[in-house]
């Protein structure tokens, strides 16, 4: 990682509180490189900050409304919960990667396109399925939702191929008989409730389908037991507790988006679009650490994950319709944000 000089936004001993939320004051690190994080991220309608190495929480502080019990809702940053539920399925004999989508969805079988789709290419978001952004659709409104590029060839992103994974999982729940309601209900039994994780909520569309791209709300506390457990390479009291080669492949990129692995964003030079606009840490591939994997979503919402430094890093931030709409600020970068953390967490 290259060092460079930053400029710390704040160098005071305590931490800020600002709003009804108290921040809460570093352990064990750099409280002043806390402090500009925190007042980095509030000035860009942050609402939480949370560092965590080795497993020990080091900068923790919150902003506005946001509090250790406040969860808020990750949007895209939901669609990383997707990989790893690829990756218990594969362990419990459900499915594979690379198996077509069409095996599951016999809609697709006769479309020359559609029948070629991997689960693979699916939630790299590489499948040719045209994706739109904003509410996600009932899972029978995705799967038909048109194929506009040859399986492979462009990365697009979207909501409708994990609406579409939605689909498959609940069909193969549904034949394999795991007593699991959809696939929400797996989520839980199969990944959150070993690591001790809950959510604050978690959307649904009009006709009942779990979003599964979008409308997951978690604390920041909370997201970070995700992301502990992602560091952790999906081991929980020394047993993986989903299949070790598809976690391993869920942070590989692409021919279409080497930035884009299987539900996760990785610090590699690739496409990002008008719809991923903000995302800058493909701009500065080399500066950052080749392991780091990150899940983000709209409002700037972060996880981090660097194993080879040992961090989990959060950052949340108040996000929805009408949320800053007219008003103007700083705007956000994943490098000016991460790095004084970096030169201070990761030696």
């Amino acid at each position: 990682m290259t060092r460079q000089p930053f400029i710390r936004l704040a160098l005071l001993l305590g931490l800020l509180a600002v709003g009804p939320a108290p921040a809460l004051a570093a352990s064990g690190g750099d409280t002043a490189v806390c402090q500009a994080a925190q007042d980095y991220s509030a000035a860009r309608r942050g609402v939480s900050v949370l560092v965590m190495r080795n497993g020990a929480t080091v900068c923790e502080g919150y902003a506005g409304q946001g509090g250790p019990d406040r969860g808020w809702e990750l949007w895209s940053g939901t669609k990383s919960f997707t990989g790893l539920i690829a990756a218990a399925a594969v362990q419990d004999h459900l499915l594979t990667l690379d198996e077509k989508v069409a095996d599951t969805l016999p809609e697709w079988r006769s479309d020359p396109l559609k029948s070629q789709i991997t689960l693979r290419q699916l939630l790299s978001l590489s499948s040719g399925l045209e994706g739109t952004v904003g509410r996600a659709p009932d899972y029978d409104r995705a799967i038909v939702a048109p194929v506009t590029a040859p399986p492979g060839t462009l990365f697009q992103y979207g909501a409708e191929p994990f609406q579409v994974f939605g689909a498959v999982m609940n069909r193969k729940l549904a034949a394999a008989r795991t007593g699991d309601a959809d696939v929400l209900a797996y989520l839980k039994r199969r990944i959150l409730d070993p690591i001790g994780v809950r959510w604050s909520g978690w959307r649904r569309t009009v006709g009942g389908d779990v979003m599964m791209p979008q409308g997951a709300s978690f604390t920041a506390r909370e997201w970070a037991k995700f992301g502990e457990f992602v560091r952790a390479g999906g081991i929980v009291e020394g047993r993986p507790i989903v299949d070790p080669a598809t976690f391993r492949a869920l942070f590989v990129g692409t021919a279409a988006n080497p930035a884009y692995g299987v539900s996760w964003w990785l610090p590699r030079a690739g496409g990002r679009g008008p719809r991923t606009a903000s995302i800058d840490f493909a701009d500065h591939a080399a500066e950052l650490p080749a392991d780091m994997v990150i899940a983000a979503g709209a409002g700037d919402q972060r996880l981090y994950v660097v194993p080879s430094c040992g961090l989990t890093v959060v950052r949340q931030a108040a996000f929805g319709l009408g949320i800053g709409r007219g008003r103007r600020g700083p705007g956000w970068s994943d490098y000016e944000f991460l790095q004084p953390i970096l030169e201070t967490w990761c030696r």
